[in-house]
């Protein structure tokens, strides 16, 4: 596997196309990062190939999900404390959302709004 910029393969894009359909798998990089990856694939193959790749990215991805589990302790947690810490974020998030209304609503009849309801 090679490393080419995104400039090299604007310049040299007939070179890293017959290298492609070689067999050669290449790697561009955009300010030293990988960026993207070439590789040759038959017309047939291709929705197949990208199955694959997306089933190899979903796996390091949940490893990683996995392993920041092992660290944090999160995979100890029991079905009742996953419920519990739901629970305890709900009624943070509910607890400001359920006192809106009530201010709307005194707004509305006039009790307590700006300017509501009085004469000059």
């Amino acid at each position: 596997m090679d490393y080419i910029t995104v400039r090299e393969l604007r310049e040299q894009s007939g070179k890293v196309w017959a290298r492609i359909e070689a067999g050669e798998e290449i790697v561009v990089t955009r300010n030293g990062k990988p960026f993207a990856l070439l590789l040759h694939t038959e017309p047939s193959e291709v929705e197949a190939a990208v199955r694959a790749h997306r089933a190899s990215r979903l796996g390091a991805v949940l490893q990683r999900l996995q392993t920041q589990a092992r660290r944090s302790g999160a995979s100890e947690l029991t079905d009742s404390d996953i419920a519990a810490e739901i629970a305890a974020a709900r009624a943070q998030t509910d607890a400001p959302a359920a006192a809106a209304p009530r201010k709307r609503r005194a707004a509305a009849s006039g009790k307590g709004g700006a300017g509501v309801g009085r004469s000059r």
